[in-house]
């Protein structure tokens, strides 16, 4: 595998992940608008997006493949903790 083909790789690897964290952080300024009023697009998208590649990393890591369906499970759920945790959490506030 050339450098060119693992550049590939990498970036279908990681693309579920960033489809992921940018969809659920637009579904999130919209659905809580005024209490996400004060927390920045990008905070979001990155709490999202890191949370979702964190799952995507640890599934290849526990299962030793990508692509299965409990892999993304835990992504949708790690996205989700992320973005509470960004919007919502304790940080946020400070």
């Amino acid at each position: 595998m050339g450098l060119l083909d693992a550049f590939w790789h990498l970036l279908n690897f990681f693309a579920p992940a960033v489809g992921v964290g940018l969809l659920s952080a637009a579904l999130a300024k919209l659905t809580w608008r005024r209490a996400l009023q004060g927390v920045g697009w990008r905070r979001l998208v990155g709490w999202g997006c890191v949370g979702a590649a964190l799952a995507l990393v640890g599934g290849l890591i526990f299962f030793g493949r990508d692509g299965r369906v409990l892999t993304y499970l835990f992504m949708v759920a790690a996205t989700a903790t992320a973005l509470w945790w960004a919007g919502f959490g304790l940080r946020s506030r400070a």
